[in-house]
């Protein structure tokens, strides 16, 4: 009845409206309003979203900050559409403008990444925030990696930035960023049972890092790059072969934002103005080749991308630009087993080195010195981030599609493809995170889901996390098999924030930045630090004191993902 009434009210205030338009006053204005404002009330139920987003702005404008820092991009652009004073946008304001708190959360990721977000909006953006929105997905796909693995050492950035690792030295070679005892007995084996904090790096705010079986790297804040590891063929980037226990700077390179550690003894780097940096030696490693003394057989397939003269030199000494894709903007760069792929603004994968597996994309073209755009597919569209193998290669698109090349074994009808194919079993699934290790390769979907797909064999089956040996070891005879990508099941109730896939075990971090340990060896961070020594225990090489944790016997099978206590990962939505 009372609904009824209001309607008759409002009919005769539209009426007296009409007969008093020439002398109508602001309280016939006031009355009308105050009638609809009644209806409203009555017949059309609260937004609650829109409720939320006016509750959000009343809140201090340093907790309205935390609380944005916690979305990620899509939940950001979700936000943003439901209140246009988050929104407080315009396509072309003069300045000074007022600025909402999605966009400045947004200039602010920018800003942290080292991306110059300018002034002005690019001609193709009509708007701000959607344009704002757009790079910082992009970016996100190529974000810093907070947790690499090695066969027997991890590394962590946690939330505070600070350098941390945990697991073994590997004959001799030092892994884990801590100085060498200069008392301590010659062959001797340092282990660290936990995630423990590097003493040199303390006053480094750290954003990535990454790792190979022999050297380690890590990128700072500030853009700086840190190295230290086995200094064979220059690897380090020092511009000598020197061993480091403790992580070194290397003066040739600043305002980086992007690091990898390929396999043997190859590094790369990419500055903020898209520049490529290689050093090292890019070899390519064949299993089947023997020399005349039965030594394992390297070739030079020169996968640095710039003439080098191996006769008068065995490796790159010092960081070097790749000038041929000097008018490309890179923006991710992969390393495989003897070959480069590097990925650009404008969305293009190039390639270069030697791949007898078709890993190059470029056709059966197996070897190439010179950077060569690969042979994509013309539905493939903008590439914003690649994943290498030892012997095959991935792209993510802008649209969060998987596109795979190269060894028959991990494509799931073994034979080789020279040029991409797009994952049919990823189809439907926006896909965030693709990571590439030996033979075996993983996404992660924009829903935290973990995919694994390839072969797994005895020595790189941490990776592999579809079965019962979850990330664990196989027999010498055995391999595990998976032809196309399947969920892993053991973290189903988990949001996949980061993925690092190792020989012997793999690492996941949640949206939380907890990571959860899977696998076997001396890595997983799952025992408890020696209180006298801070966590740093030495053992002569062949001993297997108890690891403490969920396994009894050091460098034995966690099949269960397990939490490492008391560590927190800095991740995509960590504040």
């Amino acid at each position: 009845m009372a609904g009824v009434a209001a309607l008759a009210a409002l009919g005769a205030a539209a009426r007296a409206c009409q007969l008093a338009t020439p002398s109508f006053t602001d309280e016939h204005a006031a009355q009308g309003l105050a009638i609809a404002d009644e209806l409203r009330a009555r017949f059309l139920p609260p937004d609650p979203v829109k409720q939320a987003a006016s509750l959000l702005l009343q809140l201090p404008a340093e907790l309205l900050t935390v609380i944005l820092s916690r979305l990620n991009t899509r939940d950001l652009a979700r936000l943003a559409a439901t209140c246009v004073l988050l929104w407080s946008d315009a396509p072309t304001p003069p300045p000074p403008r007022d600025i909402g708190p999605v966009e400045a959360e947004l200039r602010w990721r920018a800003e942290a990444r080292f991306l110059d977000v300018g002034s002005s909006l690019p001609d193709s953006a009509s708007s701000w925030v959607p344009y704002l929105l757009k790079r910082d997905r992009r970016d996100a796909q190529m974000r810093q990696a907070p947790i690499a693995v090695g066969p027997q050492h991890s590394i962590f950035v946690d939330k505070g930035g600070r350098l941390l690792t945990c697991g073994r030295d590997i004959d001799g070679t030092p892994l884990l960023g801590h100085a060498v005892d200069p008392n301590a007995e010659p062959f001797t084996c340092r282990e660290i049972s936990s995630p423990t904090p590097v003493p040199s790096m303390q006053n480094r705010r750290i954003v990535s890092v990454a790792t190979s079986d022999a050297h380690s790297l890590a990128l700072s804040a500030d853009g700086e790059v840190y190295s230290w590891g086995c200094g064979d063929f220059c690897t380090l980037g020092h511009g000598d072969m020197d061993d480091l226990a403790v992580p070194r700077k290397i003066e040739s390179l600043s305002r980086i934002k992007f690091i990898a550690a390929g396999p043997h003894w190859m590094s790369a780097a990419v500055d903020e103005a898209g520049l490529l940096f290689t050093w090292g030696k890019a070899s390519f490693f064949d299993e089947g080749d023997e020399d005349s003394d039965g030594e394992q057989e390297f070739d030079e397939p020169n996968g640095l991308g710039y003439e080098f003269d191996y006769e008068s030199s065995c490796a790159q000494p010092t960081p070097e630009w790749v000038d041929a894709l000097s008018q490309d903007r890179v923006v991710g760069v992969a390393l495989g087993n003897g070959f480069t792929l590097a990925v650009t603004d404008a969305g293009e994968v190039f390639s270069f080195g030697f791949s007898r597996q078709g890993a190059l994309g470029l056709g059966s073209l197996e070897r190439t010195e010179v950077p060569r755009r690969i042979q994509a597919p013309a539905e493939m569209g903008r590439v914003v981030s690649v994943a290498a193998g030892s012997s095959h290669a991935i792209a993510l698109t802008e649209g969060g599609e998987v596109y795979r090349w190269g060894a028959g074994n991990v494509n799931g009808h073994g034979r080789v493809e020279y040029t991409p194919h797009r994952v049919a079993a990823l189809i439907g699934r926006r896909v965030k995170i693709v990571l590439a290790q030996g033979s075996y390769s993983c996404a992660v979907t924009e829903k935290g889901e973990l995919f694994t797909w390839g072969v797994a064999w005895l020595g790189d089956a941490g990776g592999f996390g579809t079965g019962v040996s979850l990330g664990g070891f196989l027999s010498h005879s055995v391999a595990m098999p998976q032809a196309t990508p399947k969920r892993v099941e053991a973290l189903v109730r988990t949001r996949i924030a980061a993925v690092a896939m190792g020989c012997r075990h793999t690492l996941v971090a949640d949206e939380d930045g907890v990571v959860w340990a899977l696998g076997g060896g001396w890595a997983l961070g799952l025992g408890g630090p020696n209180p006298e020594e801070g966590g740093l225990v030495v053992w002569a090489f062949g001993g297997s004191p108890g690891l403490g944790g969920p396994n009894p016997e050091r460098g034995g099978l966690v099949n269960t993902p397990t939490p490492i206590p008391t560590l927190r990962v800095r991740t995509l939505i960590s504040p």
